[in-house]
């Protein structure tokens, strides 16, 4: 082993980093930036989307135009590639990828208690931390935008957030490793918006969630499918439970397909660790759905199995979700010949102090897919509560929440001597957000345009039953 470099070298290494990138010069963004053919953003998507089921590309575009932050979360690949084109600190950490005021929640952690932390990690990777630093700092600015909040307060809201991440950063420097390995964010039950996220949260038992997701057999019409594991389960009767058909957004499966979605449950059980393969090894599958999730993953193959335990009362829903690569792969050296779930997997880990205990990976005809619990005691801030206080209150954890993960990924001795403690870093970085909440609202205008007169939301709920056909019948 080699001597590690005390905390005072590696501060000095992020200082030096400045004459690779100065501070200031994070500040200000122009759509001039984007000179190539190929910076076009609705270009961008259209790339994005390729190999995704054809027949749901309009719900994501539906779910895009909504709104500019609704825009923005589907965006990633405009962004990544925005990112791209000018100069970077060359510190990396393991980055959220898609670090958006959304993508922060609850769930519960092993021992059932509910942990607030990151909980989207489609688009990890390691890269330049700043790159997530951005990114937050303006959904702030669009989200304090479409629930009303003054412009004001939109601003204030990216300013509160970096200065939480910067102090926070300096105190991770500080800290012992392994208190920054077991580091949790705290007072979070004071912070009223999170308090609602909270109480969201222990309502969204596993009953809960099989009262949401399933019906009895015996409640559906005649004609129904079979539950897609009948011939493994011989004694499910009229009692068994099946998923609901939701359109358009859950939809049984049967057949091959259905079975091929069981069969990979042998590959991601190898993914997780014996002690949990025991506890899953526990559990029945009953049945098997198709589900359209978020807004940016819209298309992507994602498969839900109902199983049970103990009983009836004791549900468990399994996501099986197909991750694509990253869409910053194309700008950094990281990640291309992973198997994709496993990258998601290993950044959750890496970020999180505690993560799902049934977090795993799997491959379904060739493609890559994580596996995690679906809804198990999950929520989210809604957007209509980010206005005023609330917005500064939440903008504060998300900033001790992001640092918290980048540290325990990276090394917050760099990034502190980097960006210092003054409030310069923080100016530019604002700077930046106000200036790319404006650039992608012209971006979901030029959406919007392009939409005009093809009737989206008709073509969605066209697109719905051809597609739920295709993946019924396993050509997908």
């Amino acid at each position: 082993m080699t001597t590690p470099l005390t905390t005072r070298e590696r501060l000095a290494l992020g200082q030096a980093q400045r004459k690779q990138m100065r501070r200031a010069e994070h500040a200000g963004w122009h759509p001039s930036q984007r000179k190539h053919r190929h910076s076009d953003p609705l270009k961008l998507l259209a790339a994005s989307v390729r190999g995704r089921v054809a027949a749901l590309i309009p719900i994501k575009y539906d779910r895009m135009a909504a709104s500019p932050f609704g825009f923005y979360r589907g965006a990633v690949p405009v962004m990544a590639h925005d990112l791209s084109l000018g100069a970077n600190t060359g510190i990396f950490t393991q980055l959220c990828g898609d670090a958006h005021v959304r993508n922060l929640g609850a769930f519960a952690a092993l021992d059932g208690r509910l942990v607030f932390d990151i909980n989207d990690f489609d688009e990890t990777i390691r890269g330049p931390f700043e790159w997530d630093v951005k990114r937050m700092a303006t959904s702030l600015i669009l989200a304090g935008r479409e629930a009303g909040a003054k412009q004001g307060h939109c601003r204030e809201a990216a300013d509160t957030f970096l200065a939480s991440y910067r102090t926070m950063m300096h105190t991770f420097a500080r800290m012992p490793v392994l208190d920054l390995a077991r580091y949790l964010v705290h007072r979070l039950r004071d912070v009223q918006p999170i308090s609602q996220i909270m109480r969201m949260a222990e309502r969204a038992t596993p009953l809960h969630n099989l009262e949401a997701l399933t019906v009895p057999l015996n409640a559906v019409p005649a004609g129904t499918a079979a539950p897609a594991t009948s011939e493994l389960s011989p004694g499910a009767g009229p009692s068994s439970r099946i998923f609901k058909t939701i359109e358009p957004d859950l939809t049984r499966l049967a057949g091959d397909l259905a079975r091929k979605v069981l069969d990979s449950l042998a590959t991601y059980a190898e993914t997780i660790q014996p002690e949990r393969q025991h506890f899953l090894a526990q559990y029945t599958p009953l049945d098997v759905a198709f589900k359209i999730v978020g807004t940016g993953s819209v298309g992507l193959r994602d498969y839900c199995i109902y199983l049970q335990g103990n009983g009836a009362k004791d549900p468990l829903f399994l996501q099986i979700k197909e991750e694509a690569a990253s869409a910053y792969t194309p700008y950094l050296d990281e990640g291309a010949t992973h198997h994709q779930g496993r990258r998601v997997v290993e950044g959750q880990r890496a970020m999180q102090v505690q993560s799902d205990p049934f977090l795993g990976w799997t491959t379904i005809e060739g493609r890559d897919f994580l596996v995690r619990q679906l809804n198990d005691h999950k929520a989210a801030i809604a957007n209509s509560e980010l206005k005023s206080a609330a917005l500064l209150e939440y903008a504060a954890v998300c900033g001790e929440t992001l640092a918290r993960g980048h540290a325990r990924a990276g090394d917050p001795c760099m990034i502190a001597g980097y960006m210092g403690t003054s409030a310069r870093f923080d100016e530019a970085i604002a700077h930046f957000a106000a200036d790319y909440a404006d650039q992608t609202e012209r971006d979901w205008e030029a959406l919007v345009r392009s939409r005009r007169g093809g009737k989206p939301t008709a073509a969605a709920k066209a697109a719905k039953p051809a597609g739920a056909k295709r993946l019924r019948s396993g050509k997908h």
